[in-house]
């Protein structure tokens, strides 16, 4: 079996038609570093290339699905990153490339020519969101939650799925608050096929694999193009283009700043509470003052002030 960083894949023992691709960082809830997008790429492509396997189940180890990514340390930390640029003027391509990179690793599993389904358990949440509705289908306990807190600030959900996969009245409703929903509500928008209660949640997700996987890879390849050939018509790629670019833009505006600074400043939990709470988010002119303020504290305390 191939050998991962962030996680892991190999065939089901009782199944061996369906690869069981494991989010192994439990220790971080699953959460994604610079590692996790490249290894689901590369695990994909171990299950497409191996003909047993006729389709895929996405899981998280540990108490959730996916966290999001790894930000608790980084954005509490003047660092230089491309998603997290200290140098003035920022540089939006460069942010543009690292970001698109994942997002195309992230969209291996819809590009995928075998079925993929998203396990769902505790949280499928910001960047962990994206993995699980680039998977075809999605079962979630009824008490797992889904949803891109950061689109009220520092976030724009770059695969641009919600759209796609709940129409715009709905997607428009969780981009505008941030909110989560349950399992059970996203089964009752048509977001996830199947919320169960959490102890039923492995036999019936294998269920569907198992009835899946009986159906000839070339037929389960045909029907997927087909259906992904409606939402490449419906701008999808496109879609994911402009959400990439404005995801940049979220992390380097003067909300973005404002956010980034209030985490350095205060702590990335405190800037969390803030930005999850509903209270005006600051902008503009105030966000500016604020980061003003903000940077001269931390100047006074770099020099022990």
């Amino acid at each position: 079996m191939p050998q991962y960083s962030t996680l892991q894949i190999e065939a089901d023992a009782r199944h061996p038609r369906v690869a069981r691709l494991l989010l192994n960082r439990p220790e971080r809830l699953n959460a994604i570093n610079n590692e996790t997008p490249r290894e689901i790429r590369q695990a994909v492509e171990w299950a497409q290339d191996n003909p047993a396997i006729h389709v895929i189940v996405v899981e998280g180890a540990g108490k959730g699905f996916c966290g999001g990514y790894d930000l608790a340390d980084t954005a509490a930390q003047e660092i230089e990153h491309p998603c997290q640029q200290e140098k003035y003027p920022w540089d939006p391509m460069e942010d543009y490339a690292f970001m698109k990179r994942n997002t195309e690793d992230f969209m291996s599993l819809w590009r995928c020519s075998k079925p993929t389904i998203a396990k769902v358990h505790g949280a499928a949440v910001a960047g962990g969101s994206d993995i699980a509705l680039c998977c075809d289908l999605l079962v979630m306990a009824k008490d797992a939650r889904i949803g891109y807190m950061p689109t009220r600030v520092w976030g724009c959900p770059t695969t641009a799925m919600w759209a796609q996969r709940l129409g715009p009245l709905r997607a428009k409703q969780l981009m505008f608050t941030g909110d989560v929903i349950s399992g059970a509500q996203a089964a009752d928008w048509g977001l996830a096929n199947y919320a169960v209660e959490p102890a039923e949640l492995e036999a019936t997700t294998m269920q569907l694999a198992e009835r899946i996987a009986g159906v000839p890879r070339g037929h389960l390849a045909m029907h997927k193009l087909v259906v992904n050939q409606f939402m490449l018509n419906a701008g999808l790629e496109q879609g994911q283009m402009l959400a990439t670019v404005f995801d940049g833009i979220t992390r380097h505006n003067p909300e973005g700043l404002w956010f980034r600074r209030y985490a350095q400043t205060e702590g990335f939990k405190a800037a969390v509470l803030w930005r999850d709470s509903g209270r005006p988010i600051p902008e503009g002119d105030e966000a500016r003052a604020e980061i003003a303020r903000m940077e001269e504290a931390l100047r006074r305390k770099e020099q022990g002030g």
